[in-house]
């Protein structure tokens, strides 16, 4: 599903006086429908990983492979094509259009997707998927009137919209409290198990590292398993 071979990210000229190595040489499989979660210390890279596996940043070097295929050789309207089709994204902040509904919000990584699905069919998706999350009864909402765990929830419905491969979750549960976080975490492993998505997850968090699968911790430019250097 998704394979990183030697990919170094390098901020400032390369060389140069004033360069930041960030990521120095990951190398990387995820099998389909597994489950990753990437932890580290603030500022090490994991964001810049995660963006890059998703084709909104690119690699100083190396090879980003997402089924099979190269992101690195591909211009900005084949990027955006991939990442509506196949790739979902979940932020800490849940980015939610305030004036939308909460059905409205999820339905809008459809406006751009053109898959063939009709308007009837696509809604359904959105209902199913609110349903899914524990936001049956509140559709009609606008972000506003849910608590902080509710707009995180719309947030994932709206990532899983339009049937992605891949979910990335950058710190999802970072501006929510404990038990808030607990309910998250259990939602996305469920997903995970449920939907068949492959999905990595970048976290501070060590409760929402337990629950969600494979643990693998950036540190000093290097990816490597919890526990072993």
């Amino acid at each position: 599903m998704v394979e990183l071979v030697d990919v170094m990210k390098t901020y400032g000229e390369p060389g140069g006086a004033g360069a930041v190595s960030v990521l120095k040489g990951i190398t990387l499989t995820i099998e389909p429908g597994r489950s990753v979660v990437m932890v580290g210390p603030s500022g090490c890279g994991k964001s810049t990983l995660l963006n890059i596996i998703g084709g909104l940043d690119h690699p100083t070097g190396g090879r980003v492979l997402l089924d099979g295929r190269d992101l690195a050789g591909l211009d900005d309207e084949e990027l955006a094509r991939i990442r509506r089709r196949a790739i979902g994204f979940v932020f800490q902040l849940h980015h939610l259009l305030p004036q939308c509904t909460v059905l409205e919000n999820v339905l809008i990584p459809t406006l751009a997707a053109r898959d063939g699905s009709t308007q009837d069919e696509v809604r359904a998706r959105a209902r199913i998927l609110l349903a899914r999350v524990g936001l049956e009864d509140r559709m009609s909402y606008r972000p506003g009137e849910l608590s902080g765990g509710q707009r995180q929830r719309v947030a994932v419905a709206r990532a899983l919209i339009n049937r992605p491969k891949l979910l990335l979750a950058d710190e999802p549960t970072g501006s929510l409290d404990e038990s808030t976080s607990r309910s998250i975490a259990e939602l996305l492993a469920e997903l995970n198990r449920d939907e068949g998505v492959t999905l990595v997850v970048v976290t501070h968090s060590r409760d929402l590292a337990s629950r969600i699968g494979q643990v693998l911790e950036l540190s000093g430019g290097v990816l490597h398993e919890r526990g072993r250097s």
